[in-house]
């Protein structure tokens, strides 16, 4: 019988990278386990065994138990998971990055530490979502008095081309049934969408509390990165499944989510944007950081890095050099 400890770890090239993974995936009323590198969901329907290294976002809807042998496998694999109410209203937990560099956390840092590097990532950001505009020379309220001017613009043209009345964004928080159909529609795919941005940004080694746009809140860029697409793919599709019907909005919602992000591409689109932001090149699809780097270094003067494992205590002593640290 195979135990905990003779188990291996994931290494990062085992790993399916985050543009390429389901971008979520909705369980409840279930018992999820562990079975080898794979997850299991058991119903009273039987057992579906599920790759979890192929997981972007675990859903964890009412009813639902896991193990911990379940969430350990997660955990390595990168997936982030979440428990959520009957309406996926919350986000909690979130597993580790699937990069083993620290070249965009350390970007991301060194952009959110300067106030015009931030706001000129904050511009970046607009500039992505809405093209035919061009925000240079906007202040921060300038900006958030545009984009507030093009999200309600957004809602009037939808309901415009679906046929779904409009009487403006209502959301109450914890009570999901109070808005009408097209509300809770909007609710519910921006909810999956913060999801999924999470998932992305913290297998990408990024700070989900480092944002540029939102602040003051631990998944303020993780709101950042799901707000890109609000206009160009959440607020659309939650008309459309408003002008069907007003039955089982949430759980319809969430599936038609599910298929228009593949078919979009998106987890691959919010990979590129993420490192266009951070890294500051006008190239859509930069090089890609090496998530199989696994090397640690040593800071030291002008910002040089040396390699780690070596005892410095005394340079010109060369049986100090090469001498590996262990403990």
């Amino acid at each position: 019988m195979t135990t905990v400890s003779r188990r291996g770890a994931h290494t990062p090239r085992e790993l399916t990278r985050a543009s390429e993974r389901l971008s979520f995936l909705y369980l409840e009323r279930c018992t999820i386990h562990r079975d080898a590198n794979a997850i299991t969901a058991t119903d009273a329907d039987g057992t579906t065994h599920i790759p979890a290294a192929t997981i972007g976002t675990l859903l964890l809807g009412p009813g639902t138990r896991i193990t911990h042998q379940a969430m350990s496998v997660l955990g390595e694999t990168g997936a982030a998971v979440t428990w959520v109410g009957e309406h996926s209203v919350r986000y909690y937990a979130s597993g580790r990055a699937l990069t083993r560099s620290s070249a965009l956390a350390e970007a991301q840092a060194v952009q959110w530490a300067n106030n015009r590097s931030r706001l000129a990532v904050a511009r970046a950001m607009y500039r992505l979502r809405f093209p035919d505009e061009d925000p240079a020379g906007l202040t921060r309220r300038e900006l958030l008095g545009h984009e507030g001017d093009r999200v309600k613009k957004c809602y009037r043209a939808q309901a415009e081309r679906t046929g779904v009345a409009w009487r403006g964004r209502n959301y109450v928080p914890g009570d999901f049934t109070a808005g009408d159909a097209v509300n809770q529609a909007i609710t519910a795919a921006a909810q999956c969408m913060y999801g999924v941005a999470h998932a992305v940004v913290t297998s990408l080694g990024c700070s989900p509390a480092l944002g540029f746009v939102h602040s003051g809140h631990e998944l303020s860029f993780v709101l950042d990165i799901a707000d890109l697409y609000k206009t160009d793919i959440g607020i659309p599709l939650a008309f459309d499944i408003a002008a069907e019907h007003e039955e089982d909005v949430a759980s319809r919602t969430r599936r038609a989510l599910r298929d228009r992000i593949h078919e979009t591409s998106l987890l691959d689109r919010c990979v590129n944007d993420i490192k266009r932001l951070l890294l500051g090149t006008d190239d859509p699809t930069p090089p890609d950081i090496d998530i199989a780097w696994d090397v640690v270094t040593l800071q030291s003067d002008r910002n040089e890095h040396v390699p780690a494992g070596r005892n410095y205590g005394d340079a010109n002593d060369p049986t100090h050099d090469g001498l590996v640290l262990t403990w």
